[in-house]
């Protein structure tokens, strides 16, 4: 009995023992208070960074094309595909040729047939029987003159009878009489061969330009990509009618490559734009163009002109750019954003955006000590690049910036800085 009552003494000192080391140990734990908050810090370092502005941009078809039809007729073929990319010359529609055939084969015929009287006009007899008829004539009056010219002094010398010379001389002036008729013939014939020749040349060089004529519109018939681009919708159908005079048109073609894009600066950046000194150089700066889904076009761009006024309700004014654009894979319409480099900053301190924080249009940001304890700084910032802030006043070169867990910092706690890992950008979403 006196034994049990041993153990059970004992057993109780040894509980006791145990709360009062437990007990120990939990106030020792409440006096060493909890263990520092982990955050993730930056040291901050200078940098050689490039400036960027950002616009809002949208693509547009500065050179949209509408194919018509130039001639009237029934659609017989489509030879494309509705929204494909055709080269320059590729036929699209083919209308009913048949109507133009027979025109071309007329004219060619209407060509012969004034072919073969120039030819006739070039070859008339009646020409060349007159000047015969007028050399016949101016002989017979060189012989009459002869005649006269020997009787003469025969009939000083009573050697021939004056009759013979008074018949002579009569002869004489009917020659001579019937030699200037004979030239007036001849000049009439010239005249009259001379304007069948004219009229017969005019009458050609119309049938070449209705044949020419009838060939076009047989050419028009076949109606061919204009420009190179990518096609859209087809308005009329096969064996719709085409008529030259539509106000519609068949389909049109946008080139894409390049493609434009426009975009609109602030009034006070286009006379900053003005008043730099080799402007040249700075419309030949490329230009990034970010997509919708905020990726970047691979191609670089270049400002190629601006409008000719600014906006007088928004104060902007409109520049235009073009971008390459060989995949076809921008089209017109699509929206995004323009980024065009403008300065260079070298040496300057930049911490991530989201380590700055603002109250009440103070900006100000947590670093970490040599002591591992939280100071708060106030800082002023400058441009933003990317997902950073250019720090202008606040920080120097080796400071460590808290950039996450700054709910658990506070200015003059301890902490656990380790060094800040920026995530990797999320995947793309695909589908809705």
């Amino acid at each position: 009995m006196q034994t049990c009552r041993i153990t059970v003494s004992i057993l109780l000192a040894v509980s006791f023992l145990t709360v009062a080391c437990q007990s120990k140990s939990e106030a020792q734990k409440v006096n060493a208070g909890p263990p520092p908050s982990l955050v993730a810090v930056q040291t901050v370092n200078t940098e050689d960074v490039p400036i960027y502005n950002e616009y809002a941009a949208q693509t547009y078809a500065r050179d949209l094309v509408e194919v018509r039809g130039r001639v009237d007729g029934y659609i017989e073929k489509r030879l494309f595909q509705v929204g494909s990319d055709v080269k320059a010359g590729q036929v699209l529609y083919v209308l009913d040729l048949r109507p133009y055939e027979a025109d071309v084969a007329r004219a060619k015929g209407e060509l012969s047939q004034s072919e073969a009287n120039l030819e006739f006009a070039k070859r008339q007899v009646s020409l060349a029987q007159a000047e015969a008829d007028l050399a016949q004539a101016q002989a017979n009056n060189v012989k009459a003159t002869q005649d006269v010219n020997r009787l003469k002094p025969l009939v000083k010398e009573d050697a021939a009878a004056q009759q013979d010379l008074d018949n002579a001389i009569a002869a004489q002036d009917a020659n001579q009489a019937n030699v200037n008729a004979k030239k007036a013939n001849v000049e009439q014939n010239r005249l009259s061969t001379r304007a069948q020749i004219d009229t017969a040349q005019a009458q050609l060089e119309s049938r070449k330009a209705s044949l020419r004529t009838s060939e076009l519109n047989l050419e028009y018939a076949t109606i061919t990509a204009p420009v190179s681009g990518r096609i859209g919708d087809s308005l009329i159908q096969v064996g719709g009618l085409v008529s030259r005079n539509s106000a519609q048109p068949l389909t049109t073609i946008v080139p894409l490559d390049p493609i434009w894009v426009r975009f609109k600066v602030s009034e006070s950046e286009y006379l900053t734009y003005q008043r730099r000194e080799d402007r040249d150089q700075t419309r030949l700066l490329p230009l990034q163009m970010i997509l919708a889904d905020g990726t970047e076009h691979p191609y670089p761009g270049h400002i190629q002109n601006t409008v000719n006024q600014v906006d007088p309700k928004t104060g902007t004014l409109e520049l235009q750019a073009t971008f390459g654009n060989p995949q076809h894979n921008i089209l017109p319409g699509q929206f995004g954003r323009i980024r065009l480099r403008i300065n260079e900053r070298k040496g300057v301190l930049l911490v991530p955006q989201r380590s700055v924080q603002d109250i009440q249009g103070t900006q100000s940001v947590m670093t970490v000590g040599p002591d591992n304890k939280v100071l708060a700084r106030t800082v002023a910032t400058g441009e933003r690049v990317g997902e950073r802030w250019i720090i202008t006043q606040g920080l120097k070169p080796g400071d460590r910036v808290i950039v996450e867990g700054l709910q658990k910092a506070r200015p003059g706690a301890l902490v656990n800085p380790q060094p800040y890992k920026e995530r990797p950008a999320p995947p793309e979403r695909t589908g809705n």
